[in-house]
């Protein structure tokens, strides 16, 4: 007859890989760096990008910004562990990057849009899987358009994109609002869903 196995005191932690996902305009920068403030044992991804940099982004904090020939070269090479054309740019995440940070024993966060968090499903079958959503269609659209850096045709592109975006959300793990005004409260959310997450009896194993 088997002995039972004891457990006393914390088990070391498994490093989870988190996707903060989400249709355009709906908070995922917004709420990645207030997820940064309150994490600093997290690795972030920094996310690599061919589209220019907006006024108030930083290379190498916001995103990587790379030309689009030194992008596609690195998908020639196979140094993108996701990488997708996004409207008329190419994003995608360095596989070093993430791989590195896994190693180390941190969790790593990526906030990535539909179509890249359906690629690291794919990839990673035990990453965790955000949802962001808006509290309302009127509320996201507005938010949407006061953003300004888009064409009607490009706006409108986004609004259909999202709506197929949508059919994805069975793919997900959890479904987080994030309000106007209480990004505080989208915040604490994700954090609880983290801490859940690290006392799974059979925690989730990352395989990259």
């Amino acid at each position: 007859m088997t002995s039972p196995v004891f457990h006393f005191g914390p088990e070391p932690l498994t490093p989870l890989l988190i996707v903060i996902s989400g249709p355009s305009g709906i908070g995922k920068d917004a709420v990645v760096q207030a997820l940064r403030k309150e994490n600093p044992n997290t690795h972030f991804v920094v996310t690599m990008t061919s589209r220019p940099p907006r006024p108030e982004e930083r290379d190498g904090v916001d995103y990587f910004f790379v030309s689009r020939q030194e992008f596609e070269r690195l998908i020639a090479t196979g140094e993108l562990l996701e990488h997708a054309r996004v409207y008329s740019d190419y994003k995608g995440i360095p596989r070093g990057q993430v791989r590195q940070a896994l190693q180390s024993g941190k969790d790593v966060i990526m906030r990535l849009d539909v179509q890249g968090a359906m690629t690291i499903r794919s990839l990673c079958p035990e990453a965790v899987l955000i949802f962001l959503t808006a509290s309302s269609r009127e509320e996201w659209i507005a938010r949407l358009a006061g953003r300004c850096s888009e064409s009607p045709e490009e706006f409108a592109l986004r609004i259909q994109t999202a709506e197929q975006e949508y059919e994805k959300l069975d793919a997900f793990d959890y479904i987080v609002v994030n309000s106007d005004c209480h990004l505080h409260e989208t915040v604490d959310t994700i954090q609880q869903i983290i801490n859940t997450e690290h006392h799974r009896v059979h925690p989730r194993q990352v395989c990259l």
